[in-house]
């Protein structure tokens, strides 16, 4: 059993209001075989909603800030509480989640400054998965699972 991201599963829950289908993602939740979420929508955030990135502070706190300047960190740590709570009690031992995103990104996400542009990092859900020992994944890594 998996854990996706809700929009890999073709839920229009993103940030603009769409989806990031994958095909092998989809078919999984279809099969029964994964439970798909979306830890902003957990966390009680609209579809559509501001663009939001990380941005490290001077403390080098992860603080998550929308595109128009308002800081939504408390937002998406509850999103991610809440998704470590499905997972754990749904026994779950491995997520795959939408690259680059602010919650799910895992190895790469935006910079925080809006530019486009790539940096190593996790997102906070990833982050809070493997910090509990929950194997995880995007959908660029399929071949590996």
């Amino acid at each position: 059993m998996y854990l996706v991201s809700s929009c890999l599963a073709g839920v229009n829950c993103r940030y603009n209001g769409s989806n990031s289908e994958n095909k092998y993602v989809a078919e999984l939740v279809k099969a029964g075989k994964a439970i798909a979420i979306c830890p902003e929508q957990l966390a009680g955030l609209p579809t559509p909603r501001a663009c939001c990135e990380i941005f490290i502070d001077e403390n080098s706190n992860k603080r998550v800030i929308s595109k128009d300047g308002i800081d939504l960190t408390e937002s998406f740590l509850k999103g991610a509480e809440k998704t470590l709570g499905i997972i754990k009690a749904a026994g779950i031992k491995k997520a795959i989640l939408q690259s680059r995103s602010p919650s799910c990104g895992y190895g790469m996400v935006y910079d925080g400054a809006f530019s486009g542009k790539l940096i190593e990092g996790n997102g906070l859900v990833a982050e809070l998965l493997m910090k509990n020992g929950i194997e995880v994944y995007t959908e660029n890594d399929l071949d590996k699972i």
